[in-house]
């Protein structure tokens, strides 16, 4: 009885769902298992598995090993695990600058969870140098003027507008120019 490298014996590879079994069901990615399931009224796992795909993790395997996720993949796994509870306590999440290495698609992804835990009641701190991410922000604390010892120092506090209006820091003129490019968007 060899598994022929799925993993499964022979006995539980014959047990299907729709002439699906666990191996293929384990090589299907998230936007895959949603589709199947959906069309097969498996309502509470697509429920279990649209969290992943919300924070833009549809490509990966369900049978992926956690080992072979980045270090933003985790992240993100853990980011669905919290959009996916019910009723959670509010949270403090603090992130350091966790759009290193996203593409554009994929921060406005992040973003979007991100709202989405603050419209659950959550907090959440951003330490950041990416404008998308700023401009999005309730309250910024700008720091600075410069890095290490020529900086730690706050230059601001307020709304992104506030600040591009103050032209304060070097920040404030870079995150005009983008409240500006959006504003001629709307």
């Amino acid at each position: 009885e060899s598994c022929h490298g799925k993993r499964f014996k022979a006995d539980t590879l014959e047990v299907k769902f729709h002439d699906v079994n666990i191996y293929d069901v384990l090589e299907m990615t998230v936007n895959q298992a949603i589709e199947f399931f959906n069309e097969h009224g498996q309502k509470k796992i697509v429920k279990k598995l649209l969290p992943l795909q919300d924070v833009g993790l549809g490509y990966i395997k369900l049978g992926q090993s956690s080992s072979t996720l980045s270090g933003g993949e985790n992240q993100r796994v853990k980011l669905a695990y919290y959009l996916s509870m019910e009723k959670a306590d509010p949270t403090l999440f603090i992130f350091d600058e966790p759009t290193t290495g996203l593409h554009f698609e994929d921060i406005r992804v992040l973003l979007g969870v991100l709202n989405k835990l603050v419209d659950k009641g959550n907090t959440i701190i951003v330490i950041e140098h990416n404008l998308d991410v700023i401009k999005s922000a309730d309250y910024l604390i700008d720091m600075g003027p410069e890095g290490g010892r020529r900086g730690g120092n706050v230059l601001f506090t307020g709304t992104p507008e506030a600040l591009a209006k103050s032209g304060v820091g070097f920040t404030a003129p870079f995150l005009k120019e983008e409240l500006d490019i959006a504003n001629k968007k709307k």
